[in-house]
Order: C-alpha cells, then sequence, then structure tokens
C-alpha cells in the first residue's frame, strides 16, 4: 500500500518562498571587522556602571566557580 500526499500547488509555491526567504536570515552571521570599532566604542556597552559590573562578576563567578575574565570562553568545569 503506497500512501501519496497531494499538495495543492499554490501551497508548494509558498513553502518554496518561506524557504528561500528563511535561508537568506543566514547570510549576515557576526560582526565585520569594520564594525568592531563602533561597537567596542563606550557608549555601545551594556552596563556602564562600575557596581553593576562588579554585581555581575559576583554572580557569574559564584555560579561558574570562575572569577574574572569575562572576555574568553570556558567555565569553572574545565572545559575551553
Amino acid at each position: 500500500m503506497k500512501i501519496t500526499l497531494k499538495i495543492p500547488t499554490a501551497t508548494r509555491y509558498y513553502l518554496l518562498l518561506l524557504a528561500c526567504i528563511s535561508s537568506g536570515g543566514c547570510a549576515n552571521l557576526g560582526v565585520e571587522v569594520w564594525q568592531r570599532a563602533t561597537l567596542s566604542q563606550p557608549e555601545m556597552q551594556f552596563l556602564e556602571d562600575d557596581m553593576d559590573l562588579a554585581l555581575d562578576d559576583h554572580f557569574y563567578f559564584s555560579k561558574e566557580g570562575t572569577s574574572g575574565g569575562r572576555g574568553f570562553a570556558g567555565g569553572g568545569c574545565g572545559c575551553n
């Protein structure tokens, strides 16, 4: 017994259009080299208050088992 699923032509075109649009969303992954200078300026940072940064560090190292070094990967488990 062979089961066939008949999809209407309009639905096929909609699915093809959806696939083309969604594949275009992966075209820009990350920050380009010339954009990094703009993003590294102090006014582009999320937190500016030293007390907020110290509190965030305290939460991070008490949960992860590490201290400092927020700019690189790795955690308290030893896996980098």
